[in-house]
């Protein structure tokens, strides 16, 4: 669920457990707050803002939702959800169905965007973007570094978590389009000291106005995670053999099919989740051979490094692939 400028940290060690559900609020016209648990009592794996957590549904579908509660408090994790009717099914069983007390399969939590301690910070959020930003508001406010919020909504009504903002004065700006337009991002970025750091999460015209206008930042300064991968141009598929060091098998991959669904198909075992290459389950370590990255989450950085890749859309420049599965 990211795309960096600097370097992604995909998390690696990944927990599976069983939460309950405490708590279902309304946090703004279409969006609903879900409180997680353990059943038990015990405290639930740590987690830094950023990170995302995977929701396996009674439905059989998963979907993956940012925490956007307080990291220090390990008794529960708090996910929102934005319905969309013209989704997949994930939040509109979660608007209809979920009840508190019942039961789910939780993977994480997974931190791809990377959050690290900078002098200071601005952040930019449209929608339901604000879930992975606002535990980086707190934590800025924690340490007690110069921060700014620019938020943007298509309505006041529609925009989560305003309320729990407030306290932060005119530190945070909001900005709901019907009212007051988008976000001047220019204005944000062309002004900022050279020190600060930049994340954005939200909608895809905002951070392509953020990537835009926030070219004159210094290498390294700008973050930014998508919920939905971001349109790419036509590339040319080519067929691919991967060798899988680990299963001791050889999976030849024909162009148009992802390497993904050949090694599921050959029984090679690995994890998946959105199958668009932003959530980052199925990192698979490469060993040999050139990826041809195509996800939304590797900085240029790791790209360059060609050490790893998700093999749900990601290809090889090469002929030949040796992967670690």
């Amino acid at each position: 669920m990211t795309t960096s400028t600097a370097p992604a940290r995909p998390g690696t060690a990944v927990d599976e457990l069983t939460v309950v559900v405490r708590q279902l609020r309304w946090e703004a016209e279409g969006v609903v707050s879900v409180e997680l648990g353990d059943p038990d009592g015990r405290e639930l794996p740590p987690w830094r803002p950023g990170a995302h957590v995977e929701l396996a549904l009674p439905t059989g579908i998963s979907r993956q939702y940012s925490l956007c509660g307080t990291p220090g408090d390990r008794s529960r994790y708090r996910v929102a959800v934005r319905r969309e009717r013209a989704g997949r099914g994930g939040s509109e069983y979660v608007h209809m169905f979920l009840r508190p007390g019942q039961r789910l399969r939780l993977r994480g939590p997974r931190d791809n965007f990377g959050f690290g301690q900078a002098p200071s910070y601005l952040f930019l959020a449209g929608g339901v973007g604000i879930t992975p930003i606002l535990p980086m508001v707190h934590q800025a406010a924690a340490w007690g570094v110069p921060w700014q919020l620019a938020y943007g909504g298509r309505t006041a009504a529609s925009m989560a978590f305003v309320d729990e903002l407030r306290p932060y004065g005119d530190r945070v700006r909001l900005y709901p389009e019907d009212t007051d337009g988008r976000i001047p991002l220019a204005r944000w970025l062309d002004s900022l000291d050279a020190s600060t750091d930049v994340y954005a999460c939200g909608p895809e015209p905002l951070l392509a106005g953020v990537t835009d206008a926030g070219s004159g930042l210094r290498p390294g300064a700008l973050h930014m995670e998508r919920f939905k991968p971001r349109p790419k141009p036509a590339r040319e598929e080519r067929p691919v053999k991967v060798e899988c060091a680990r299963s001791g098998r050889t999976v030849e991959v024909p162009a148009g099919r992802s390497i993904l669904s050949a090694l599921q198909e050959a029984d090679v075992p690995v994890a998946a989740s959105c199958r668009e290459g932003v959530c980052g389950t199925c990192e698979t370590r490469v060993l040999d051979g050139e990826p041809d990255h195509r996800d939304d989450i590797l900085s240029e950085e790791d790209r360059a490094a060609g050490d790893r890749m998700f093999v749900c859309v990601s290809r090889a420049l090469s002929s030949h692939l040796v992967l670690d599965v």
